[in-house]
C-alpha cells in the first residue's frame, strides 16, 4: 500500500491544497465574502426555514429532503475517525487547516449546488437530476470530462462510500461490543441492500430520520464531554493555533509534525467530512425542486458549516480537552477508538456507546448515500453521455449494469469490515484527489455564471422565482 501513499500524496501536495484553497478564494472573493457578511441571508434561507414546511415536487425532492441525502453522506465516518486520524498524522495543526478548508469550502459548496440545480434536468425516469457530470458537460461543454468525472467518482464511492465506511462501523462494533467483523459486515450489507432497493426515494426518507438523530447523539454527547472539561478548551485552541503555525516548536520538536503535514492531513480530512470540491453532494442537491438554484446554494453552506465547523470541531476538542490525546498509554491509538476513549473518559460506558452508535448511523448513512452516488455516474455514462441522448440502452441492460453495481457495492461493505482500515484511507485520499481535479477546474471556470446567479438572487429580498 506504500504505492497509494505516495500517489496520493503526490496529487495531494502541493498542486490539489492549492486548488481547493484557490477555487474557495475565488468564489468566495467573488461574492464578496457572502459566507461571513451574508450570514444573516443564508442561516434564514436555511436553519431559518426548518419550521416552514414545503413540499417536494412531482419529479424532485424539497430541498431539505436534498440536504439530509447530502449530509447522509458527508457526516460519515470523516467527523469522527477522520478526525482523530487527522490528528494523529498531522498533529493539532490539522485542525486550524480543517477550518481553513472548510471557511473556503463554503463558498465552493455553494457553487457545486447552485450549478448543479441550475443544470439540472429530467432523466428517463421523468425524476430531476444533476451534478457535476451535467455542468461538466452542458455548462463546459466537455462529454469526456464529464465522463472522467464519473470514471473517477464510481471508484470514489467503493472506497470512501463504502470500505471506509464498513471499516468503521465493524472496528467500533468490535471494540465497544466484541461482535465479529464479518457478521457485522454482513448485517450492514443487508440492511443497505434493503434501502437501495427502494431508490433515491426511500434513500432520502432513510437519511430525513437518521441525520437529525445522529446529529442531536453526538453533538449532545460531545457537548458533555466538552462542559465537564471547559477550563482546558482555551489551551486546546491555542494548541491548535500554535501548531498550525509552528508545529516542531509547539510539540517541542518530538513529535515529527510539520505545517506541510498538518495542511495536508487537516485539508484532506476537512475535504472528505464536507466534500465541498469533490461535487459528490451535489448530485443529491441536484435532485431538488426549488425555485432559484442560488437557494439550493445557501443549503451547501449550511452542510458545510453543520459537518466541518461544528461536528468536526466538537470531535477535536473532546480529543484534546478530554487528556487522552498524546498520553502515553494510549498514544498508539487513532481514529475512531480514539473518539470512544475521549468521550468515555467523561461519559463512561455511555460515552463510548454513543461513539459506536453514531458512528454506526454516521456510516450507515453515507454507504445510502454513496452507493445514490454511483448509481447516478453509471447512468449517466450509459444512459445520457450526449448532449440530447436520453437513453441508448434498453431498459433490462439498464436494470442489468445498476444490480452488477449494487452486487459489487454490497460485496464491498463486507469486504471493508475485515480490511486493513490504515489502507483503506490510502485509497480514499487517491480516488478523492482524481475525482475532484476535473470538478475544481470546471468550477473555476463556471465561477462567473455561477457567481451572476447568486447576485441575481440576492438581488431582491425573496429572490426571482425562477421555473427550473
Amino acid at each position: 500500500m506504500d504505492f497509494l501513499a505516495r500517489a496520493a500524496d503526490a496529487l495531494w501536495n502541493p498542486w490539489l491544497l492549492g486548488l481547493f484553497l484557490a477555487t474557495g478564494l475565488v468564489y468566495s472573493v467573488g461574492s464578496g465574502w457572502f459566507q461571513f457578511f451574508g450570514f444573516r441571508t443564508w442561516w434564514r434561507a436555511t436553519a431559518g426555514s426548518l419550521l416552514c414546511r414545503r413540499e417536494k415536487g412531482a419529479g424532485g425532492l424539497s430541498p431539505l429532503q436534498a440536504l439530509a441525502t447530502a449530509l447522509a453522506s458527508t457526516m460519515g465516518t470523516g467527523s469522527i475517525a477522520g478526525v482523530a486520524s487527522a490528528l494523529t498524522l498531522g498533529g493539532p495543526g490539522a485542525v486550524f487547516w480543517m477550518w481553513v478548508s472548510a471557511l473556503l469550502g463554503m463558498m465552493t459548496s455553494c457553487g457545486e449546488k447552485l450549478l448543479a440545480v441550475e443544470y439540472q434536468r429530467a432523466g428517463p425516469d421523468g425524476k430531476l437530476r444533476g451534478g457535476p457530470m451535467y455542468y461538466i458537460r452542458d455548462g463546459l461543454g466537455s462529454p469526456l470530462l464529464a465522463a472522467c468525472f464519473c470514471l473517477a467518482c464510481i471508484p470514489a464511492t467503493l472506497a470512501g462510500g463504502n470500505l471506509v465506511q464498513s471499516s468503521s462501523i465493524a472496528s467500533s462494533l468490535e471494540a465497544a461490543y466484541g461482535l465479529p467483523r464479518l457478521s457485522v459486515g454482513l448485517a450492514t450489507a443487508l440492511l443497505a441492500g434493503l434501502v437501495m432497493i427502494g431508490g433515491l426515494g426511500r434513500i432520502a426518507a432513510v437519511s430525513s430520520a437518521l441525520v437529525p438523530a445522529m446529529a442531536l447523539l453526538y453533538l449532545g454527547s460531545g457537548a458533555a464531554v466538552l462542559a465537564a472539561n471547559w477550563t482546558r478548551i482555551p489551551q486546546a485552541l491555542g494548541l491548535i493555533f500554535s501548531c498550525a503555525l509552528s508545529p516542531a516548536a509547539a510539540a517541542g520538536g518530538g513529535a515529527g509534525w510539520t505545517i506541510s503535514a498538518a495542511l495536508r492531513y487537516g485539508a484532506a480530512r476537512g475535504v472528505f467530512t464536507n466534500e465541498a470540491g469533490l461535487g459528490t453532494s451535489a448530485m443529491a442537491h441536484g435532485a431538488a425542486q426549488t425555485d432559484h438554484p442560488a437557494r439550493q446554494g445557501m443549503w451547501g453552506i449550511f452542510e458545510v458549516f453543520l459537518s466541518t465547523l461544528l461536528v468536526c470541531t466538537v470531535t477535536a476538542l473532546a480529543i484534546l480537552v478530554s487528556g487522552v490525546w498524546g498520553s502515553p498509554p494510549l498514544e498508539a491509538l487513532t481514529g475512531a477508538p480514539l473518539t470512544a476513549c475521549a468521550f468515555g473518559s467523561v461519559l463512561g460506558g455511555f460515552g463510548e456507546g454513543a461513539v459506536a452508535l453514531s458512528l454506526l448511523l454516521f456510516a450507515f448513512s453515507s454507504i445510502l448515500g454513496w452507493s445514490y452516488y454511483g448509481e447516478q455516474c453509471l447512468s449517466f455514462l450509459f444512459c445520457e453521455r450526449g448532449r440530447r441522448k436520453k437513453k441508448i440502452l434498453p431498459v433490462s441492460s439498464k436494470t442489468g449494469y445498476i444490480f452488477l453495481y449494487r452486487a459489487i457495492f454490497l460485496g464491498g461493505t463486507v469486504l471493508g469490515a475485515v480490511w486493513n482500515p490504515q489502507a483503506i484511507w490510502q485509497l480514499v485520499d487517491l480516488c478523492n484527489a482524481l475525482m475532484a481535479l476535473p470538478n475544481l477546474a470546471v468550477l473555476l471556470a463556471l465561477a462567473p455564471q455561477a457567481l451572476a446567479l447568486l447576485r441575481d438572487w440576492l438581488s431582491g429580498p425573496e429572490g426571482k422565482a425562477r421555473k427550473i
